[in-house]
């Protein structure tokens, strides 16, 4: 029985934020330690990692036995995650960390996209469509308006494109995981699924590349490998498919717009990518878009409190 997800509030808006900001300054810390360790074997290995916690949590909390009825969703969601972060990998290589931030994020397009197309429920309505437009005009904005046509080398485009992609796997991942029977199994299950298609397959993909021998064991390396498998991995992706359980998905997938502000601003601070004045015009696109959504359903609550009293 399909259980109905409620429309975002002022809770699942603070908890976007905090989600945000730890996916925002992922990508610079993947670039910051890419020299000790390659970008491929940091998603390995904090996907071994938070597949281990995962793991001991269903354990701990049970869930093992829906298994035989998600297990053919759980490795297709698991095989797209693991496909994004190929694509963030080796991305990141290519282009900067601000760039994968930017393009990683039209995911929430993709996302609204397929949930609009599969779940009629959750159909986006005419203003949530034009807040959609204006902030992925805004993220196009801030790419695109600082940069010189002279200054996009083969490889810069290269690693945008690998940045769409991943994007569209992330996006297709919260689609599968929505439009299955995922959607009702414990929210460790899912992740344990992606987590652990996800490490194998990028273990594999770090072994025939030659990638899995560039690790050096420094503090940057180890640091940025834990904050991938127990924040970022663990923590944070358990929030997130905790939200899709309660909360309807585009409505989620909108708010995570903020994202690449917050990685454009970290990668201009930590990695001292340049900043156009077009980030900040950006930017207030981005939240104008956001707040467009935000307002739609704002009206159509007054509206029904008003005709219920």
């Amino acid at each position: 029985m399909s259980v109905s997800r409620r429309a975002t509030d002022a809770f699942a808006l603070q908890v976007m934020l905090g989600l945000c900001l730890i996916w925002g300054v992922q990508q610079v810390i993947i670039k910051l330690a890419a020299p000790d360790i390659a970008p491929v074997m940091q998603a390995a290995m904090r996907s071994g990692i938070s597949a281990l916690l995962v793991g001991l949590l269903i354990c701990w909390k049970g869930g093992w036995g829906q298994v035989p009825a998600t297990w053919r969703g759980g490795l297709l969601a698991g095989s797209l995650f693991g496909l994004e972060f190929f694509f963030i990998s080796e991305g990141l290589q290519l282009t900067s960390a601000a760039h994968m931030s930017v393009f990683l994020y039209t995911a929430p397009i993709f996302t609204a996209l397929g949930i609009n197309w599969l779940l009629p429920s959750e159909r986006l309505r005419p203003l949530q469509w034009l807040g959609i437009i204006l902030a992925f005009i805004g993220i196009a904005f801030s790419f695109a308006g600082g940069v010189s046509f002279a200054d996009m080398d083969r490889n810069m485009l290269l690693g945008d494109a690998y940045a769409i992609l991943a994007g569209m796997a992330w996006g297709a991942t919260t689609v599968v995981v929505r439009g299955s029977r995922l959607s009702e199994a414990p929210v460790t299950l899912t992740l344990f699924y992606q987590l652990v298609v996800g490490f194998l397959g990028l273990l594999v993909i770090a072994a025939f590349s030659g990638q899995i021998t560039h690790v050096s064991l420094t503090t940057v390396a180890v640091a940025s490998v834990l904050f991938q498998g127990l924040v970022v991995s663990f923590f944070s992706y358990l929030v997130w498919f905790w939200l899709l359980k309660r909360y309807m998905a585009s409505n989620l997938a909108v708010f995570s717009f903020m994202t690449p502000l917050f990685g454009v601003t970290f990668g201009v601070l930590v990695l001292h990518e340049p900043l156009s004045a077009n980030f900040v015009v950006g930017a207030i696109l981005v939240l104008c878009g956001i707040t467009f959504v935000s307002a739609e359903q704002w009206v159509r609550r007054k509206v029904r409190a008003l005709l219920g009293s």
